[in-house]
């Protein structure tokens, strides 16, 4: 684990912060579609995520979901740091989009760790002010832009966050992540591929 740390966090932590998270924290590796957070839960830890994606999503009163943004390696989650403080139950619904590796930080060590290492500080600050960032710019494209517009942009990000232009997953999928039904999504498919942006295969789309 240390040697992952290094690899990871070595420019952004001091050596003392990199030595007590090794001492503390949990590794944990996970297979796609793991849930790694339910609403509803308290929040005992802090994840650093060290590989792979996850998407955090909100529910409504539905249960219906809707995506506000994804966690890649480095990154941490804001609306888990939040729980941590508060003691409060989750809101929110984090899922492994890959297969994914872990370190899970002991939630008594966030208070500690800000008043101890600036390097700490600062990542919560950064980590804090990104996933705002993304939320925003998940409510324009909720507030502003129309459905197509919406999943041209969720596929040009899925090719960016897999580094890939082969998307495995289904219309589904893809609707319940937009908040919308897989009839649409199954229609602005068909026009994009129209439009030569994609092509459809079997088990995944083509970003053109």
């Amino acid at each position: 684990m240390n040697k992952a740390l290094q690899l990871y966090y070595g420019n952004q932590f001091e050596p003392a912060l990199i030595e007590e998270i090794n001492q503390v924290a949990t590794f944990m590796e996970v297979p796609e579609g793991q849930d790694l957070i339910r609403p509803g839960q308290y929040i005992k830890s802090m994840p650093l995520l060290l590989s792979g994606s996850i998407k955090i999503m909100r529910p409504d009163a539905d249960g219906e979901e809707l995506l506000l943004y994804h966690l890649e390696k480095g990154d941490t989650c804001a609306m888990t740091m939040t729980c941590c403080i508060g003691t409060t139950k989750s809101k929110i619904h984090a899922v492994s989009e890959t297969s994914a590796k872990l370190l899970m930080i002991p939630i008594g060590k966030m208070e500690e760790w800000s008043r101890k290492y600036k390097t700490w500080r600062n990542f919560v600050f950064a980590s804090y002010h990104a996933r705002m960032m993304e939320m925003l710019e998940s409510i324009d494209n909720i507030a502003f832009n129309n459905m197509d517009e919406r999943l041209e942009n969720y596929l040009n990000n899925k090719t960016e966050l897999l580094n890939s232009k082969h998307i495995y997953t289904t219309h589904k999928e893809i609707a319940a992540d937009l908040h919308t039904s897989r009839v649409v999504i199954s229609r602005l498919l068909k026009k994009m591929e129209k439009d030569l942006k994609i092509k459809l295969h079997r088990s995944f789309i083509e970003v053109l």
